[in-house]
């Protein structure tokens, strides 16, 4: 079935489902609001002639339905209604719009509660047929019931009246209708020519090739089909294979390509391959490899999106430098706000010169840190990154000591001081983490100490923690593996490695002879790559 076609019918049924929902609804509505407004009518005026003085003293005359029914036929033909019939406690009828019945027993059944006192509204057969009535006692002076008023108006006219609602509720429902259907067209017309005529299954076919190169964007990108010849490539691609910039690599097998590729095996299973590591020429690369599936979920092809693993080893450690510079300003946030509110409490107190001393004792600490990391290691970014660790650590409730004997002022130019931070920032992060699994809490310690002299930078970090087994000591340095819990752990100590290898230099590790880790990276001032 065309889209069109599919169009106008959904569009219709579901229209007309509404619509005669609607006028339904409407129509019930406006028959029960018609039905409440003559129920209470009746019960009104038969409350108003219940209580009419004449109607009550007739009740005391010989011959009541001389003085009643002149009074009830003049209101009834008044409101219009089928009957007014007054009768006594036992049913005798004193009026009715039939002279011979007067006197005789009244029908119904349900005089019951308006004996009792109640006014009711009520539907039920009389002897002029199905009705809806109200009904209301008469009281005498002394407040006992004496009669009853029965004001009713037929069904059958209710019925005849509410018709003609209906007639035109079905004339404006149709019309309603009949816009809708020609809105319908129109609108399966515009969609259509929208779609340069195109039907569902063209618009799938080129959906799902072009949402799965969209997938992978700003990466290197290969599209194949069902055989395995490639249908696309960008200039990434191009480049990460060692090719012309407008190579056209189009219509050529992709194992001609790509010699260990794997994209046959994802056509073949249809299932998608995602963060795997291969080698495309002299690149380490990670690699997705999505299917392409059609509207009837026949695998029509596959996608592989690459990208230079350099590239994501330095958007790694931006995304630490970031995170770092984030928790060194919470840490001292948080450090700076409980001292607040220490020095608060003291003033308040009245011990200033415990808040005095401890103003001057944090600021001496303090001044002297940043005083000696301004004169030992003037680089910017390594200082700040030493100032926020230590507030971390003081957060933490574990001694940080940066080793005074340390001195970071001769680095070179060349060498890049993003991967410095990724070092000592891991460092110093794995040693905060290894001491907050010690028990005892006054035994947490971490120390680090930085030196430039001779040939190489050399990078300590020792730690109390709880060190490192030795059947584990040949992995720590692979990507995923963690002794810690949770998810996104393994991968300090894989940044650290991958950036002391791209500064030439390299990372060892031993225990400490007081228990905990002893962590060393030596990076050469010269020849670094």
């Amino acid at each position: 079935m065309r889209l069109q076609t599919k169009l106008i019918l959904i569009i219709c049924s579901l229209l007309a489902l509404v619509i005669v929902s609607l006028g339904g609804i409407f129509y019930y509505v406006v028959t029960s609001a018609l039905e409440e407004q003559i129920g209470t009518r009746a019960l009104k005026v038969a409350e108003t002639v219940a209580s009419m003085p004449e109607i009550r003293k007739a009740f005391h005359d010989a011959d009541p339905s001389a003085a009643i029914q002149p009074i009830a036929e003049t209101v009834r033909e008044k409101i219009d209604a089928e009957y007014i019939v007054v009768g006594n406690r036992e049913g005798i009828r004193y009026s009715h719009p039939l002279p011979d019945r007067i006197g005789k027993e009244m029908v119904g059944g349900d005089n019951g509660p308006v004996l009792e006192g109640k006014s009711i509204i009520s539907s039920a057969i009389g002897s002029l047929g199905p009705s809806l009535r109200g009904k209301a006692p008469v009281f005498d002076d002394n407040g006992s019931v004496i009669g009853i008023v029965s004001v009713g108006f037929l069904t059958e006219d209710i019925d005849n009246f509410t018709d003609n609602y209906q007639a035109e509720i079905e004339l404006i429902t149709f019309a309603v209708l009949a816009v809708g259907v020609g809105g319908a067209i129109l609108i399966a017309r515009n969609v259509r020519k929208s779609l340069h005529g195109l039907e569902p299954q063209e618009i799938g076919s080129l959906y799902t090739e072009k949402q799965a190169i969209l997938e992978s964007i700003r990466e290197g990108i290969i599209a194949v089909d069902r055989s395995g010849t490639v249908t696309q490539a960008n200039r990434y691609a191009l480049q990460l294979l060692g090719l012309p910039e407008h190579a056209d690599i189009a219509g050529k097998p992709i194992e001609d390509v790509i010699p260990n590729t794997r994209m046959h095996e994802v056509v073949r299973t249809g299932n998608a391959e995602f963060d795997r590591e291969m080698l495309i020429g002299d690149h380490e690369v990670i690699v997705n490899r999505v299917p392409m599936m059609n509207w009837d979920g026949q695998v029509t092809g596959a996608v592989s999106s690459f990208r230079s693993k350099s590239e994501l080893y330095r958007l790694a450690e931006e995304l630490s430098q970031v995170k770092r510079f984030a928790d060194a300003l919470r840490a001292q946030t948080h450090e700076y706000s409980n001292k607040l509110y220490v020095i608060s409490g003291l003033i308040q107190l009245e011990s200033y010169q415990e808040a005095v001393d401890l103003i001057s004792r944090e600021s001496d600490v303090h001044q002297n840190l940043i005083h000696f990391l301004m004169r030992e290691v003037p680089d910017p970014m390594i200082g700040g990154l030493l100032i926020g660790k230590y507030n971390r650590s003081q957060e933490l409730k574990i001694g940080l000591e940066i080793d005074r004997e340390s001195s970071f002022r001769d680095i070179p130019e060349h060498i890049d001081r993003n991967l410095l931070v990724t070092i000592i920032g891991n460092f110093i992060d794995n040693a905060l983490e290894a001491n907050l699994a010690v028990a005892d809490k006054t035994n947490r310690h971490v120390k680090l100490f930085l030196t430039d002299l001779g040939e190489d930078l050399i990078i300590e970090c020792e730690d109390n923690g709880i060190g490192i087994p030795e059947e584990i000591g040949g992995i720590v340095f692979e990507k995923g593996f963690s002794t810690k819990e949770g998810e996104r752990r393994g991968i300090g100590l894989s940044l650290v490695q991958h950036a002391a290898r791209k500064l030439g230099g390299y990372i060892t590790f031993q225990k400490n002879p007081g228990g905990g880790t002893i962590f060393t990276a030596a990076i050469p001032k010269k020849n670094s790559v």
